[in-house]
């Protein structure tokens, strides 16, 4: 593999609902696409997951920006590699920037698979023609607010609820959903929004049988998580703590969750996530998909990721509906009445890009070529 072209573009999506974390709400996002080209013309796209700011991690759209036109993609531009699996080593020397990482690198595998003329899940070594879908809400306005968004996707055939919680809205919003649905599964996510003397707190949450809560504490942090989990019986998923197949290792071995969100910009791409579910795997812990308001090649990523034989529980990946009034897709994702998506089997991600849409909502673009 040779690329000889890298483009970056901006574009604005407005959300049809805003969506709220301890972070933030959110209306509208930022979205890095890169489209990378080779010397035959053939070409794969990729989509950065960064936020509009430093908040979920340290990357945001601008840092990711000047970090792939400054340093990145001179790093792959013209460097023969042996494939998608082997540009992940050429961007090494930078160091962090894993949602930078991961946009060019998930680019070049929808290259290769379409070369290859096979869809990118089954280049990847996935095992699961169709994915288990659950989905995330975010903070409501109102607790009546919340409820009446679980009953919908419910009614759609998710398989799995997510609720966002923080201080203030945790403990009582989970018992009113747990009374008005007791036989969903059920997890709540926090966000990194608590720390180890709110042990208490989460503790009082065993009683209401969730699946698990996500990333409890610290952003960077295992010990405490090691140390909460001793303390409670839902099990710890960790998401924000985990950045390789390494930290997933150091985790599973200090006892610090019994779950693991894989994302793909927090690994870095699609080689890091197959480590971490192969680590996983091994130890007998369940990984599953995270999301992070992707649009629709992001959400094409995490299907071909999601067909993987350690994603056993219902991931975030869901329908294209839920967040955009048009997705830049075609087809757009659709979720079945059972709650699942069925992968892809056209070459690389498996659906077209609407290249007349991208370019209505492009803000800036900027195009890097080999010398």
């Amino acid at each position: 593999m040779n690329i000889r072209q890298i483009e970056l573009r901006e574009i604005s999506l407005r959300l049809v609902h805003f969506f709220e974390t301890s972070f933030g709400r959110t209306i509208e996002r930022r979205i890095m696409l890169v489209r990378v080209t080779d010397g035959d013309g053939a070409e794969g796209w990729g989509e950065c997951t960064a936020g509009e700011g430093p908040f979920y991690s340290e990357e945001w759209v601008d840092s990711a920006w000047e970090v792939t036109r400054l340093f990145l993609a001179p790093m792959v531009l013209g460097h023969e590699v042996e494939g998608a699996a082997g540009v992940g080593e050429l961007m090494r020397r930078a160091r962090g920037n894993r949602m930078a990482k991961a946009s060019v690198e998930t680019a070049c595998w929808d290259l290769e698979a379409k070369r290859a003329g096979v869809a990118l899940w089954r280049h990847l070594g996935g095992v699961q023609g169709e994915i288990a879908c659950g989905v995330s809400i975010g903070i409501q306005d109102s607790p009546e607010q919340l409820l009446e968004k679980i009953e919908r996707e419910l009614a759609a055939g998710y398989q799995r609820i997510k609720i966002k919680i923080k201080p203030g809205w945790d403990r009582e919003v989970v018992e009113t959903v747990r009374a008005r649905f007791p036989d969903i599964r059920l997890m709540v996510d926090a966000n990194s929004a608590y720390t180890l003397a709110d042990a208490p707190l989460l503790r009082a949450l065993d009683e209401f049988g969730l699946m698990m809560i996500e990333q409890p504490l610290a952003y960077d942090d295992r010990e405490d998580h090691a140390r909460l989990q001793r303390q409670i019986k839902t099990p710890v998923c960790l998401d924000e703590s985990v950045r390789s197949a390494e930290d997933a290792r150091k985790a599973i071995e200090l006892g610090a969750c019994r779950i693991i969100n894989v994302k793909l910009g927090r690994v870095g791409g699609h080689a890091e996530a197959a480590r971490v579910e192969s680590v996983c795997r091994g130890a007998g812990v369940p990984v599953w998909c995270g999301g992070m308001l992707e649009s629709g090649i992001g959400r094409a990523h995490n299907i071909a990721m999601a067909t993987l034989g350690g994603f056993t529980l219902p991931g975030d990946v869901s329908a294209s509906s839920r967040y955009w009034a048009e997705d830049i897709i075609d087809p757009e994702v659709t979720v079945t009445p059972r709650g699942t998506i069925v992968a892809p089997d056209a070459p690389g991600i498996g659906f077209r890009v609407k290249l007349d849409l991208v370019e209505s909502l492009t803000v800036r673009s900027e195009t890097l070529s080999a010398a």
